[in-house]
């Protein structure tokens, strides 16, 4: 009980280092939140601070995904369904980080990391749609969502895991499209900026 509690509490202080923020702090000594559109995550921090400090950002919050659930099961000898509390808990932390006063991003890089861990091929096939639905349209935040929203499935036909592990990969899946909330609305007005490898000169 120990241990899975401390699992929970590592994998959610893991996913609070808030990456982006910090690097466009130490990039530029802005506040990240403020510009562009305000988020912490890569794509943000790609948009307003340039190319190599969002792609050192994706990395930092795929490895920090990754990283709470592997230490949650050296905690927990692979216990599934700590190892999935871990993953819901990274991902808590990443979009309500208590070092940021629970302002924080969408979690979309660290969910990959933590199920990359847990259910790796269904997450390459939910890279496949991701890629695919991004080529065709150039909207980061409508591949995020459809891949998010097909992942569950990817997990259960592919990996067919504890139904623990389905059930946090329908919840994660979930909570994602809800983080994008506003990149609905601006894709529905037809206002989403669309996906460019340039962003700033870094």
């Amino acid at each position: 009980m120990i241990e899975a509690l401390a699992a929970l509490v590592l994998a959610y202080v893991l996913g609070a280092i808030p990456f982006g923020y910090l690097m466009v702090k130490w990039r530029t000594g802005q506040d990240v939140r403020t510009m562009g559109s305000g988020n912490i995550g890569a794509t943000n921090v790609l948009r307003t601070t340039g190319r190599l400090p969002g792609i050192v950002t994706l990395l930092l919050d795929i490895a920090k995904g990754y990283a709470a659930v592997w230490i949650a099961a050296r905690l927990v000898d692979a216990s599934p369904s700590v190892l999935s509390g871990a993953a819901l808990a990274a991902m808590a932390g990443h979009s309500f980080p208590v070092f940021l006063r629970f302002r924080g991003g969408k979690a979309v890089a660290t969910f990959l990391g933590a199920f990359l861990y847990l259910a790796p091929t269904a997450v390459l096939a939910a890279l496949l749609v991701f890629v695919i639905v991004v080529w065709k349209t150039r909207y980061i935040s409508l591949g995020s969502i459809v891949s998010s929203g097909t992942f569950p499935l990817a997990v259960w036909l592919i990996v067919h895991p504890p139904w623990v592990v389905v059930a946090a990969a329908a919840l994660s899946g979930a909570f994602i499209i809800w983080r994008h909330k506003e990149n609905i609305r601006r894709l529905r007005a037809g206002t989403e900026n669309v996906f460019s490898w340039k962003g700033r000169r870094s």
